[in-house]
């Protein structure tokens, strides 16, 4: 029976449950890691690769198309596990806040992590002439698996019809942007450093922007609020 070492491994055969082709391939990640480690993305290269973990370059090519290829497994290999509060621990704005906040101590503890989300946004391969043909879906499959990360602890906690009637009509994507996006930004451009407080606001803001009472009552406070900003302009 075949199976798969990685979703960024070649499609497999019988050879691959082979312990010395595992090793092999364990082998070239640890090396891999080790470079990125400590030299960045560019570090990254097949040469470097293949004299660090004394494996052969066609070997190296049995379980890696290119350059990107590797890259991107041992991006897989680095992504740092997020789990969701358990599904009965507190409200809809506690369980939130606990959850960006793990999300946020993950981007201040694991440099790497802040690395891989530069290199899926700008689309970067470290591919070059004589390395391999890089393949488009080292970048697209890593994206994936980065935004199923994400999703499935966002997935666990908003999915319960409490509360689907607690909020209004949602995207699941667009709400990832909403809460994560200010913490991947602010952590990979160096602005600030967010904190549990911040989690707090951007929860916050979140909810009053989507809870049902909070809607119902800015359109209740409407007509109230235009009749005194016309009283104002008037005087």
């Amino acid at each position: 029976m075949s199976i798969q070492l990685s979703r960024f491994s070649h499609d497999v055969d019988e050879d691959d449950v082979d312990p010395r082709r595992i090793r092999s391939r364990n082998r070239l990640l640890d090396a891999a890691e080790n470079l990125l480690r400590n030299g960045g993305i560019e570090a990254v290269t097949i040469d470097a690769v293949t004299k660090a973990s004394k494996v052969a370059r066609a070997t190296l090519y049995r379980h890696f198309s290119s350059s990107s290829h590797l890259l991107a497994a041992t991006f897989e290999r680095l992504l740092p596990q997020i789990t969701p509060p358990p599904p009965a621990s507190g409200t809809l704005r506690e369980r939130l806040i606990e959850l960006l906040a793990r999300q946020a101590t993950l981007f201040a503890e694991a440099p790497q992590h802040t690395t891989i989300l530069a290199w899926i946004a700008l689309g970067l391969t470290t591919g070059t002439t004589g390395e391999g043909s890089d393949h488009p879906c080292s970048t697209s499959v890593l994206r994936a698996r980065i935004v199923e990360q994400y999703r499935k602890p966002f997935e666990a906690i908003l999915q319960s019809r409490e509360v689907r009637d607690e909020l209004d009509d949602f995207n699941l994507e667009l709400v990832l942007c909403q809460l994560i996006g200010p913490v991947a930004f602010a952590r990979m451009t160096g602005l600030c450093a967010i904190t549990e407080q911040d989690c707090v606001l951007i929860v916050d803001d979140f909810l009053a922007a989507r809870g049902r009472d909070a809607r119902k009552s800015d359109t209740c406070d409407s007509p109230s609020r235009a009749s005194q900003l016309r009283q104002t302009m008037r005087h």
